[in-house]
């Protein structure tokens, strides 16, 4: 039975009134938990590009570094998907935290030597990023199965929500953390990932259904979730189309850091400039459910792509810091919101025992070029400079505007689904 179809009504079944979501205690384990993991996530992610460019003062090298902090994208997802669906999840999410904190051992000790080498930096940003391909796919399929249905959208917004709560407090604090010591943004987020156990280990309920047992092959599992994803055609164009998007978002993130450095600011500038976009991508995602209910996942997905290259474009136009944190809340913002949107529509349309797959081949289409966006933005920097980067982004930003309001695909997807 399809998920959007109603439950027959037994004629004996006694109805039963549902909790609030606030009041479902595995729920809140795993928010808070998963919570924790991505403030340390994002307390290294921040502290990766201020590392090379104020320390190793290498444009290229921070590029470098991005690229393998993205390059899971490309190479991890799909096996992470089997496994996502294959194995228990909470098992998985506590190998990830644990993987996690290795890297960051590491890291810090290299530090605590007074070395930056950049392979090692590299390592520790790969291992890092493969673990929250996991631990994030793990995650978003175990929701649905830790919730009721009709706590689904709530749920999920609240999840997106956190996310930018971690990047609002991550921002500022990993800048602060750095200004004292270097290695302290990547010591705490090991720290994080042991409080991000003892939060998984808590919880009671089960991640995923009951399994029937089968024999296992990985090219068939990949291919069933690939197969499913294919049939969906108006996921099959929006990620694709955000392909291109995420891209950008790779270039116009080492812009800003490009940009502050070369203004003469310094890491508690681009840490105040996070938490406005963290305020943004709160409010977002939080609005989520409102727009869900107005309009269909291809108008929110059109509007989306518009305001970014409007956004982009301007980020040329101003080195301003309250300017940049503006722009940079609306992207957020905007991004939050379509996030929400695009989760709950898979998460309703998408059967349990294919969850994983299906999220891990729809980033992997979305999100797997992000490693050649990360890389490509350090050549752009040094030959264009930050404001021109911008713009050019912009401009391919209004293309992609384009290209969503030519798709018959596209348009195809005005169901609201709120």
């Amino acid at each position: 039975m399809s998920l959007l179809e109603e439950k027959p009504v037994v004629a004996d079944e006694v109805p039963q009134t549902v909790p609030p979501l606030k009041k479902n205690r595995d729920f809140r384990l795993l928010w808070l938990g998963a919570g924790i993991s991505q403030f340390g996530g994002r307390l290294s992610a921040v502290a990766y590009p201020m590392l090379m460019v104020w320390h190793g003062h290498s444009v290229t090298q921070a590029g470098l570094v991005a690229f393998a902090a993205q390059l899971p994208n490309l190479t991890v997802q799909l096996p992470a998907g089997v496994l996502v669906d294959r194995f228990d999840r909470r098992k998985l999410m506590i190998v990830c935290d644990v993987a996690a904190l290795l890297a960051m051992a590491g890291l810090v000790a290299m530090l605590l030597l007074g070395a930056v080498w950049v392979p090692v930096v590299m390592a520790a940003a790969f291992v890092e990023g493969s673990a929250a391909i996991f631990y994030r796919l793990a995650e978003r399929a175990a929701v649905r199965n830790v919730v009721h249905p009709d706590h689904l959208s709530s749920a999920l917004s609240q999840n997106e929500s956190r996310g930018h709560a971690a990047g609002l407090l991550g921002n500022p604090v990993s800048s602060a953390l750095f200004t004292v010591l270097p290695w302290l943004p990547f010591a705490i987020s090991g720290v994080g990932r042991v409080a991000a156990y003892l939060g998984l280990v808590a919880i009671r309920t089960e991640f995923q259904q009951p399994r029937t047992a089968k024999e296992r092959n990985l090219r068939a599992e990949v291919a069933e979730g690939f197969h499913w994803l294919w049939g969906q055609r108006f996921m099959r164009a929006a990620v694709a189309l955000v392909a291109g998007t995420n891209v950008l978002f790779q270039i116009m993130g080492l812009t800003l850091v490009v940009t502050v450095e070369r203004a003469g600011g310094s890491p508690a500038v681009l840490g105040g400039i996070g938490v406005v976009s963290g305020l943004g991508g709160i409010l977002g995602a939080l609005s989520g459910s409102f727009w869900m209910k107005r309009f269909s996942p291809s108008a929110i997905m059109t509007a989306a792509f518009a305001l970014w290259a409007v956004l982009m474009a301007s980020v040329a136009l101003t080195a301003n810091p309250f300017a940049l944190a503006g722009l940079y809340a609306g992207m957020s913002g905007v991004g939050a919101a379509m996030n929400v949107t695009a989760g709950v529509y898979q998460a309703r349309i998408c059967p349990d025992e294919l969850q994983g797959r299906a999220a891990s081949f729809a980033v992997l289409a979305s999100s797997g070029a992000n490693s050649l966006g990360a890389l490509s933005a350090g050549f752009l920097l040094a030959a264009l400079g930050p404001a021109h980067t911008a713009l050019g982004a912009g401009a391919v930003m209004a293309l992609i505007v384009l290209l969503a309001l030519a798709s018959p695909a596209v348009r195809s997807g005005r169901e609201i689904i709120g």
